[in-house]
């Protein structure tokens, strides 16, 4: 199963997109279009899993697709 995970740089200035937790895919200026393009990927590569966390690096929710 693939993992995608959005979260904030180390600023939190910007989101990013990961895949398995490594580099960054694909960077964002706000979060909701990091989810959206997360969703799509992770929809696209089914069995995958996508991990949202908030601005602070906790954990918002975990969605399976």
């Amino acid at each position: 199963m693939k993992k995608y995970t959005v979260v904030p740089n180390k600023d939190a200035t910007t989101w990013l997109l990961k895949i398995e937790d490594v580099a960054p895919y694909e960077e964002f200026d706000k979060q909701s279009k990091a989810i959206e393009a997360g969703m799509k990927l992770a929809e696209a590569n089914r069995p995958s899993q996508l991990m949202i966390f908030d601005e602070n690096h906790e954990q918002q929710g975990i969605q399976t697709f």
